[in-house]
């Protein structure tokens, strides 16, 4: 019994270990096929900015942050008083080998006191809240890929 529940995990790790990067990345992550990073950079402003988001940060040509106001819901679950909540997503943009294909994976915080230098505070956010933004990373994808 030892032996096979031994068995079951070297097989379970080893599977994990060799997925391909292109289906990597968690819930929410998307490939885009055949784009260079500006044009993933273009299309995730059009698709963001159209839902709220602001530009907040880019570290070319590896990642890029958007923030929007958390509202009503998110001062109440993270923020206390006076200090008002942001939703923050960051996109990693990874490089697939041998490809011109880019995987974007979002990565979401609540932040306090978002933009100020000093005082900006990220809180990240799990499990589901990555998945919110699986759409929309699709559509920046229909817009940047070929």
């Amino acid at each position: 019994m030892k032996f096979l529940a031994s068995s079951f995990v070297v097989l379970f790790l080893a599977g994990c270990l060799s997925s391909p990067i292109s289906s990597s990345g968690g819930i929410g992550a998307v490939t885009v096929k055949n784009t260079s990073p500006d044009r993933v950079i273009s299309a995730a402003q059009t698709v963001f900015s159209g839902r709220g988001y602001t530009l907040s940060e880019s570290n070319y040509p590896e990642s890029i942050s958007f923030d929007k106001p958390a509202g009503g819901f998110g001062n109440a679950m993270w923020g206390s008083y006076g200090a008002p909540q942001s939703i923050r997503v960051k996109i990693q943009m990874v490089a697939i080998p041998m490809t011109s294909d880019i995987r974007l994976e979002p990565r979401v915080c609540s932040v306090t006191d978002a933009g100020e230098a000093g005082f900006d505070s990220e809180r990240p956010l799990m499990g589901l809240w990555n998945a919110e933004f699986g759409p929309m990373l699709k559509q920046v994808a229909g817009l940047a890929g070929n």
